[in-house]
């Protein structure tokens, strides 16, 4: 990984030792960012106490401490959209911070040493890139400051994770924000109680319900409905003119081995893994990486759950028959004469 001796593997881990011991003592104190001890930075700060807050957010993200406590103590401090607006902050520069330091430490690393399952999600995470951010911002599967050094060991652009990160933390940070405030009310006997508190528990509930309705949209099976990513789906004739045309096309037929070789028949020089054995088998898909992948079956129930397995795994060119081996059965059959055509059309191989 490094060299003693090199200069910058010295400061490298300098800086990572550096960061562990001050988590580490972070942990132990970590009543230096609690609710009452940030009100006090605050007072003391006078004028530039948005300041103090604001740098207090962004070291407690970067030393591992939960950010939940300080966005509440911003909304009792500075009300709901002040207080909104310091902790995004905050949380912002504390994730921009974590995100350079671990691609300074290690991701050039990572990149050469990833390799198998984990290479995969570390290709699917960069062709994602903002959108994977903003995904996990609004979803959050991994804990939002662990998540902040592990996304810099990827090659997503610093911009867009600031943004999308800036971005979709907001829902978040103003439910949380006007929590802390409605309880700082209710505490301090403010007017129109119940109004407020209502209005904090229907944003915490929204916050809450969020990550479900983002999962079910991305999944694409919201309404009981399946969605196709528009420009990522094309018909038996289109993929019959680009084979026809030698265009660079693999085709992925998910159908199970007895229907591959069944009465619909398949398609010349397709690869047929069945859809339960994709996860395990995509190393075989590894030689079409940055290509087009035509992914097929009888109709296209099970090729939108293998279109989004590729594009979990990186293959963003990934795209959907969507009329399937019904379609092209059909096309064969009505353009029988043009039959040698089709049959002798292959995807690379």
């Amino acid at each position: 990984m490094w060299r003693f001796g090199d200069r910058q593997a010295v400061s490298r881990i300098a800086l990572l030792v550096g960061l562990g011991a001050a988590a580490g003592i972070a942990y132990v104190h970590r009543g230096w960012f609690d609710a009452a001890a940030l009100e006090s930075w605050v007072a003391n700060a006078g004028w530039l106490g948005p300041a103090a807050f604001i740098a207090a957010y962004a070291i407690a993200t970067v030393l591992f401490l939960p950010g939940s406590v300080i966005t509440l103590a911003g909304g009792a401090l500075f009300g709901p959209m002040w207080g909104t607006a310091y902790s995004l902050a905050g949380a912002t520069l504390g994730a921009g911070a974590a995100f350079a330091a671990a691609r300074y430490i290690a991701a050039d690393w990572v990149g050469r040493k990833a390799s198998g399952r984990m290479k995969q999600v570390v290709t699917g995470v960069e062709a994602e890139g903002w959108r994977f951010v903003a995904f996990a911002r609004l979803m959050p599967i991994v804990p939002f400051n662990l998540l902040n050094y592990a996304l810099g060991l990827t090659r997503i652009s610093f911009a867009g994770y600031i943004g999308a990160t800036a971005l979709f933390m907001i829902p978040g940070a103003f439910a949380y924000s006007w929590l802390g405030y409605a309880g700082r009310e209710a505490i301090g006997g403010g007017d129109d109680l119940i109004r407020k508190g209502l209005i904090a528990l229907a944003l915490v509930a929204v916050a809450a319900f969020l990550p479900r309705l983002v999962r079910r949209l991305r999944s694409g099976t919201a309404n009981g409905t399946t969605s196709v990513t528009p420009g990522a789906a094309l018909d038996a004739a289109e993929l019959a003119r680009r084979l026809d045309r030698g265009d660079r096309l693999a085709v992925l037929d998910v159908r199970p081995a007895a229907a591959y070789d069944g009465d619909l028949g398949h398609i010349g020089g397709a690869l047929n893994i069945p859809l339960d054995e994709l996860p395990r088998r995509m190393s075989e898909l590894e030689r079409f990486r940055g290509g087009t992948v035509a992914v097929i079956c009888r109709t296209n129930r099970m090729s939108t759950q293998a279109l989004a397995l590729l594009r979990e795994a990186g293959f963003s060119e990934a795209m959907l028959v969507n009329d399937g081996m019904v379609g092209w059965s059909r096309l064969r059959a009505a353009t029988e004469a043009a039959a040698p055509t089709i049959e002798g059309s292959s995807p690379i191989s």
